[in-house]
């Protein structure tokens, strides 16, 4: 029999467990080199053990002086010094000055006895041994005073401390050649099940790459501690038990991945309840995404077993994991960077589970959108389009259109993109933003035209891409400029045309020549997401078959086996296509020459940019329209892209 969840506990429960049985503290102390210890946390509090400046010194190129002698100083009637001598950098002057005598002196160079102030090089002349001074300087000018940086005894640097390069100036100027510094917390890493394989080796059927690894990682080093990946394990009791409990012997803490359901071929639980005391002492989260996590502690070392699913993983370590790793490696606050966002459009979360939401952010008119990042806890995509996430408690079932929300983003070093593009899915706009002259960090959301065409209307997207025809006018786009009151704060700009048929596999064994083929009795297909140009085009063709054939449209959509089967993307239909889940699906050209499968042209669609007409002048935008009208960019899409071509009019402004 499978052995159920234990008790479900929130992630705040669960760190109090940990905490009561392991203490969340640093591991001890080391030193390093200066030049290794950018990143380090100080583990103590750091004096200074000599005065710095050690000297008075001049904090410009000129002339040592004593003030007094330069008041009254003008430019048609200089003061007049004698010159005695030079100041150089790194030796002490071996004489002094006295009043109506100046001495030479390099920037850094030791202020010489008698002397309280430099003048600047730009406000003197020298004519053989007579300095002639044009402006007057005050007692202290352009002199550092030794101590003035610090004085002996003081704590420059505190306990906890991140290293930067700031830091380590400070310690190298005070003549430290090591930081005392936090020992780094030696974290075992490994990837579990029999479905993994590593990147860069040759990938069977059914089997997937090891995506938690290298990016859980990552993730603990960032973390201050230091990671090794001790390889992916098999689902098997002993491989795994012999393998933890080697890294055990090695390592502070060990992180797994995978295994860690109730189900029969989920082995993780049982091994770590069987590798030492106490055990497993928590499995499960009242959390969605995240459920199966597992924290065990075996004989005073705690081993964190995280879901399979990349989203999952990730999402729980940062949550979970990623502040008790800083206690450890010393950090003295653990804090989310947080930005505040709003909500396009009402979401429904766990309904009784706390539920992290992946987001993307978007910026406009100088807020943040969060918008939910499309995708399950398997899909990777998800986390590279996510800057952060929302926390939303157990006992919300909905965040409301235009609610304000808390983004806690994933890494402190993740940026807002320059240029956002919400709308339809194409593969030319990668072709598009590589032409920039300069380096655009875009985010591009594949949400269908429709959803682009809201999101232009919210002044979500500086840019959408739409392919939308209208049923009456028989037009792409402009019409729908009119019917989602575009028209007086957007644009349409001229794109190219896409050839989009029907996609089979090469030998076409359904024999499937046109859309109406596709009821045939047998016949599996794939379909868009709703709101897609390619959607809404076959809807069109769907209805004048119905309309033929005096039946009723939704009872024709009935009879297709696999119209509710939704992918996102025209490379997904031409993958399901590919992969035998589906005998046809219409898509692009594109996608069926590029995994050799068999294309039937139905229309050559117009697809085209809605770009909201006050973001026209940010460069970002003023590039794209630019890029898109070149000679050289529609030449380039018609040899990269089979069914791709532009005309003249590309790049234009058509309607507003």
């Amino acid at each position: 029999m499978a052995k159920i969840f234990h008790t479900l506990v929130s992630i705040e429960d669960a760190l109090k467990i940990v905490k009561g049985k392991v203490p969340l503290k640093p591991l001890g102390e080391e030193y390093v080199d200066l030049f290794e210890a950018w990143g380090r946390i100080l583990s103590r509090d750091m004096l200074s053990g000599i005065d710095s400046p050690p000297f008075d010194r001049s904090e410009v190129d000129g002339y040592a002086v004593l003030a007094a002698d330069t008041f009254g100083a003008e430019e048609d009637n200089p003061v007049a010094l004698t010159l005695i001598g030079s100041s150089e950098v790194g030796t002490m002057p071996d004489k002094g000055i006295v009043s109506g005598e100046c001495m030479r002196i390099a920037t850094g160079a030791p202020i010489p006895k008698g002397a309280d102030s430099v003048v600047m090089i730009e406000y003197t002349k020298e004519v053989d041994k007579k300095v002639y001074v044009f402006r007057p300087v005050v007692p202290g000018e352009n002199v550092s005073q030794a101590g003035s940086d610090y004085v002996i005894g003081d704590i420059f640097l505190r306990q906890g401390t991140l290293l930067t390069g700031r830091e380590v100036a400070s310690l190298a100027a005070l003549g430290y050649s090591k930081a005392p510094v936090f020992k780094k917390p030696k974290v075992a890493l490994f990837s579990s099940g029999n479905e993994l394989v590593a990147p860069g080796k040759p990938l069977d059927p059914g089997k997937i790459y090891d995506a938690n690894g290298p990016a859980i990682y990552s993730m603990i080093k960032e973390c201050g501690c230091e990671p090794h990946f001790m390889g992916i394990l098999p689902d098997t009791f002993e491989k795994i038990y012999h393998s933890l409990e080697m890294a055990l012997n090695s390592h502070d803490i060990v992180i797994t991945s995978g295994s860690t359901s109730a189900g029969l071929g989920d082995l993780m639980y049982k091994v770590l309840d069987s590798l030492g005391s106490p055990g497993v002492v928590v499995h499960g989260l009242k959390v969605k995404p995240g459920k199966p996590t597992i924290i065990a502690v075996v004989n005073g070392k705690l081993v964190f077993g995280l879901p399979g699913f990349p989203v999952s993983a990730s999402m729980i370590f940062t949550v979970l994991v990623k502040p008790i790793l800083m206690k450890m490696a010393g950090f003295d606050r653990v804090e989310f960077r947080k930005v505040n966002a709003i909500v396009p459009y009402k979401l429904s979360t766990g309904r009784g589970r706390r539920t992290l939401i992946p987001v993307s952010l978007i910026e406009s008119g100088g807020k943040y959108i969060a918008y939910p990042t499309p995708g399950s806890s398997g899909t990777v995509s998800t986390l590279n389009y996510s800057e952060g996430f929302i926390d939303v408690p157990e006992n919300v079932e909905f965040v409301e259109e235009n609610e304000a929300v808390e983004v806690k983003l994933f890494s402190d070093k993740i940026s807002i993109p320059d240029l956002a593009f919400i709308g339809s899915h194409c593969p030319a706009i990668d072709l598009l933003l590589s032409l920039f002259k300069d380096r655009c960090t875009a985010k591009i959301i594949n949400i269908g035209s429709i959803g682009g065409l809201y999101a232009i209307k919210r002044r979500e997207a500086d840019i959408c891409g739409t392919h939308l025809l209208d049923e009456n006018r028989m037009e792409y786009n402009l019409p729908f400029m009119e019917r989602f009151s575009l028209k007086d704060i957007a644009v349409l700009v001229k794109g190219y045309k896409r050839r989009q048929g029907i996609i089979t596999l090469k030998d076409n064994p359904k024999n499937i020549f046109s859309v109406e083929d596709i009821l045939k009795e047998g016949v599996q297909i794939v379909n868009r997401n709703k709101g897609s140009g390619t959607r809404t085009y076959f809807d069109y063709i769907l209805k004048q078959i119905a309309e033929r054939r005096n039946e009723d449209f939704s009872s024709l959509v009935k009879r297709i086996r696999g119209y509710t089967y939704e992918a996102k993307t025209h490379s997904a239909v031409a993958l399901a296509v590919l992969q035998g889940r589906a005998d046809v699906g219409i898509g692009l050209e594109y996608y069926a020459r590029k995994y050799d499968l068999n294309f039937i042209p139905l229309v050559d669609e117009e697809y085209d940019f809605v770009i909201l007409k006050d973001r026209l002048e940010k460069s970002h935008v003023k590039e794209f329209i630019k890029v898109l009208s070149s000679e050289e960019f529609k030449t380039k899409l018609s040899e990269s892209f089979q069914g791709y071509y532009a005309d003249s009019n590309t790049g234009k402004i058509i309607g507003s």
